[in-house]
């Protein structure tokens, strides 16, 4: 199982050649790519969404919010900024909702990498 960030979305439906939009399609067609909760949420709030894109996001299987979430999340992002890092809040949601599952994210933000020593596995 795999996860892609919106910024990995926003080069695949571009049409955009990346690395983590090759490591997208990819996980697409071998049916191994999962939803993050809230990146499902960006996707679906973004203005140029076509119907069928819509369709096709919505019919990708999602990570749940697991009990307790809300305060690992918030945690997580104390932590982050307590050290002096950047820690954006939808970052924060995307990356705990990756690590409850223990799912990889493929990421293009290199801000998640301050994620990665809370256990947060980078893909691409």
């Amino acid at each position: 199982m795999i996860a892609a960030d919106t910024s990995a979305w926003i080069d695949y439906s571009k049409g955009v050649e990346s690395r983590q939009a090759l490591i997208l399609e990819g996980s697409l067609g071998d049916g191994t790519l999962v939803m993050p909760t809230p990146v499902f949420f960006e996707i679906l709030s973004g203005p140029g969404l076509t119907q069928e894109a819509k369709i096709l996001i919505t019919e990708l299987p999602k990570l749940d919010i697991l009990p307790g979430f809300w305060e690992r999340a918030g945690d997580l992002r104390r932590t982050l900024l307590k050290k002096g890092l950047k820690a954006r809040s939808m970052d924060c949601l995307i990356a705990q909702n990756c690590i409850d599952h223990q799912v990889a994210l493929i990421a293009i933000d290199l801000n998640y990498r301050h994620f990665a020593k809370a256990g947060l596995r980078l893909a691409g």
